[in-house]
């Protein structure tokens, strides 16, 4: 497909084994829209279905950002009760139940969604002044479905997460290395060379044991959820939601009145 180039989008290479998907977003620190959101659904079911393929390398066009988080602008038309969460959490499955390995190579920011991704994959490799959060009670005032929030928390643990979302602060590359969330720290210079020298690592070994262990890890994370849909449905729909978007629109510091 021809697309201009300043449109934001997905990229997808298969190079032999290896599909290199890249968000290309550049000049908005590749935030994702609800196109790309779609993109990355059908690039994941397609990749699914193709056996061939061995290993799935996700990166950010650029060196700002791996994914920023959503694009603010299309929370200003979100339906009453209908939780941008949810509406996502069907295209993060796609990518956390991909059949082959994969790995997120990181550089500047994952924040919010961008974070959820990296977690997607099963490998992350970073650099070392990447920085990784979910700042949500710093900027929008939104909140993460039972789904997204039992995932992280099944990678990160419980305190980080509650760091990240309860303080809004980010968190470094090395602290998260320490931890294990972090396959390995490269520097800019050597990050392409050291996800492609585990991609050929990983390609190497049984695909259908890899399958077999993540797929069932992911299922074990999924069982048994809650439902917090009265929960979300208050995030969502309060003034506060509103209030953060809006002021985030608009490049000042949102006001909260708790309700």
């Amino acid at each position: 497909m021809n697309r201009s180039p300043t449109l934001p989008c997905l990229e997808l290479h298969i190079n032999e084994y290896i599909a290199r998907i890249t968000f290309n977003n550049p000049t908005a620190h590749n935030a994702m829209t609800w196109p790309m959101y779609e993109e990355l659904k059908a690039i994941c079911e397609d990749l699914a279905k193709n056996s061939d393929i061995r290993v799935a390398i996700f990166r950010g066009a650029g060196d700002k950002a791996f994914v920023s988080g959503s694009d603010i602008q299309q929370f200003v038309d979100l339906k009453e009760n209908e939780p941008y969460e949810l509406a996502v959490d069907g295209i993060f499955t796609t990518m956390q139940q991909l059949p082959m390995p994969s790995i997120a190579v990181i550089e500047g920011l994952a924040v919010g969604s961008g974070l959820l991704m990296a977690t997607a994959c099963d490998f992350r490799i970073s650099t070392p002044e990447a920085r990784f959060g979910i700042p949500v009670a710093k900027t929008l005032g939104n909140c993460l479905s039972p789904s997204n929030l039992a995932w992280i928390s099944a990678h990160l643990g419980i305190p980080t997460i509650k760091k990240m979302l309860l303080t809004a602060e980010l968190i470094k590359a090395p602290q998260l290395l320490e931890s294990g969330f972090l396959y390995q720290l490269a520097d800019a210079a050597n990050i392409t060379a050291t996800g492609d020298s585990l991609a050929e690592k990983l390609a190497a070994l049984a695909p259908i044991t890899q399958k077999a262990s993540k797929i069932a890890l992911a299922r074990l994370l999924q069982s048994n959820l809650p439902d917090c849909t009265d929960l979300m449905r208050e995030t969502y729909n309060s003034k506060d939601f509103r209030e953060g978007v809006n002021a985030f629109l608009e490049g000042r510091t949102p006001k909260w009145i708790g309700y």
